[in-house]
């Protein structure tokens, strides 16, 4: 199913290919600020962490007092401001600079248990870090992610989304896996939303319970 699924949104919304979005150092801080809030919020938070301090290296020396004051855009504020002094200063102690450049020499599993050793950094964030930054074929779900392959029933309701991370991943081949994390990102932004799926115009709604519900009782109702 999951096959049918990627072909039909690759047609719709793709084709997508891999190209690096952010060094890996920045693309981990942005993805640490994109917890519990939106991405354009997480972009803003990530500006005024470089207009403070102009570089992530200075970062690295910033009071988190003052980390926290330059992201309070994010939300949870102090609570990331540990969290992204704890990342940097983890990265320098292992690798004596701030670069992630050695994860590219560690398996697919390597890289994601150094990163989730890092505390803050769970089965998302080190995903986003690996996919984006590195091409590796990490299965990163966040909430659009979670919503459509529920309501598809691709994973079962009641699985975890740190569950889902590995199944997810396991259901298609490595050189799909970014393909299809940013078609159901899009899916879900944009057809299958929270509150108001659009049913009666999704590709999918002849494989989704949900959808054919929805679109039954629509042609009930006219």
């Amino acid at each position: 199913m999951v096959e049918e699924v990627l072909g039909r949104l690759s047609q719709q919304y793709g084709p997508f290919s891999w190209k690096p979005r952010l060094e890996p150092v920045a693309e981990l801080v942005t993805t640490i600020l994109s917890q519990n809030t939106s991405d354009t919020n997480a972009a803003r938070a990530f500006q005024g962490l470089i207009d403070r301090f102009g570089s992530l290296v200075e970062v690295t020396s910033a009071r988190t007092e003052d980390i926290e004051l330059s992201i309070k855009v994010g939300g949870l504020a102090s609570q990331k401001a540990v969290y992204i002094k704890g990342a940097l200063d983890r990265i320098i102690q292992y690798q004596g600079n701030l670069s992630l450049d050695f994860l590219r020499d560690f398996s697919l599993e390597e890289a994601k248990s150094w990163l989730t050793s890092i505390p803050g950094v769970g089965k998302k964030t080190a995903a986003v870090t690996l996919c984006f930054a590195f091409g590796m074929p990490a299965m990163a779900v966040d909430t659009h992610v979670y919503r459509v392959t529920k309501r598809l029933g691709v994973i079962k309701e009641k699985t975890t989304i740190d569950r889902a991370h590995d199944l997810l991943e396991q259901m298609v081949s490595p050189e799909k896996i970014y393909s299809l994390h940013v078609c159901l990102i899009t899916h879900g932004r944009q057809t299958c939303k929270a509150l108001r799926p659009l049913c009666s115009s999704c590709t999918l709604a002849d494989i989704c319970p949900i959808g054919k519900t929805q679109n039954i009782k629509s042609h009930t109702e006219t």
